[in-house]
């Protein structure tokens, strides 16, 4: 019998295992999958289908092959990617990873907005609603069996499907934004402002701010999200920021320090060694 190489097929061949979990529908163009324990470098030849790809655990430092290098953006637990179908791609896991695939069925893609979503590789980008949605998937699937659990676990998965088959939310339409004490839509902008100005200060109190919270609430909302502080996040947006500036600038560690918003060189260096095992000056001699 001929082998049907679906997503699941290429990717077990891939890394040399199965799933740890699985779930499917037949004949409703979905599976879903969680893969966890493998490190280092591998590549994924092209898969048939799109896949929804939610960063669960792990240690945050996962980076993907972007033709002429590796990214300067790192996944890290809570953040979500698109891999387009008929794509290639490489990855770089900086120790254990924990990953949920959901592979959509081509064929459920009928309108061109939701063809344009899956058209290019949308890597590490903040979706605290499809990560939520996906956690209570997975909370569900380990708990004791029961035939009412079946029919939620079935309504959830719908819901993320319908959730990534939406699209991102269009940004500009502040009649559109919950006016709940916080919203998905709120720490999505957050978590991408950070990422895009890691230098700015991003205070505990500013970020709260704009979530429309207290401080202590958002740190609840934001490490259940994510699995780190609002604080974690910042510091490795800046080192990430740093990594980059390291190699492919010729600027002074303090330079790059007043640069990406530290209070000092020392303060700088110290936080760089600890995220990277190295000093900044070994980092750079070195060439990653």
């Amino acid at each position: 019998m001929t082998k049907i190489w679906d997503n699941k097929a290429i990717i077990c061949d891939s890394l040399g295992r199965a799933p740890d979990m699985e779930l499917g529908s037949v004949g409703e163009g979905w599976s879903l999958c969680r893969w966890r324990q493998f490190v280092g470098t591998y590549s994924l030849p092209p898969c048939p289908d799109p896949m929804f790809v939610v960063h669960i655990s792990g240690k945050p430092q996962v980076k993907t092959w972007q033709g002429d290098g590796w990214s300067e953006r790192s996944s890290i637990p809570g953040c979500a990617t698109i891999v387009p179908d008929g794509m290639p791609t490489g990855w770089l896991v900086d120790g254990e990873l924990d990953v949920v695939t959901l592979s959509v069925s081509s064929d459920l893609l009928k309108s061109n907005s939701m063809r344009d979503q899956f058209s290019k590789m949308r890597f590490a980008f903040a979706d605290p609603l499809g990560v939520a949605l996906t956690r209570q998937i997975l909370a569900e699937l380990y708990a004791p069996q029961a035939s009412e659990r079946e029919a939620y676990v079935s309504a959830m998965v719908n819901a993320l499907k319908a959730h990534i088959l939406a699209g991102p939310l269009v940004q500009g339409h502040p009649s559109e934004i919950p006016t709940s004490d916080f919203s998905a839509f709120r720490l999505h902008k957050i978590m991408n402002a950070v990422l895009e100005h890691p230098e700015a200060e991003h205070s505990l109190e500013q970020m709260a701010a704009m979530a429309g919270i207290t401080p202590s609430h958002f740190c609840r909302v934001f490490k259940k999200a994510t699995g780190i502080s609002p604080h974690q996040y910042v510091m490795k947006a800046r080192l990430d920021k740093a990594q980059q500036m390291l190699v492919q600038t010729d600027l002074t560690l303090a330079a790059v320090s007043e640069a990406l918003g530290f209070a000092s060189q020392s303060h700088f260096s110290r936080a760089f060694r600890g995220y990277a095992g190295i000093s900044p000056s070994e980092y750079r001699n070195k060439g990653h």
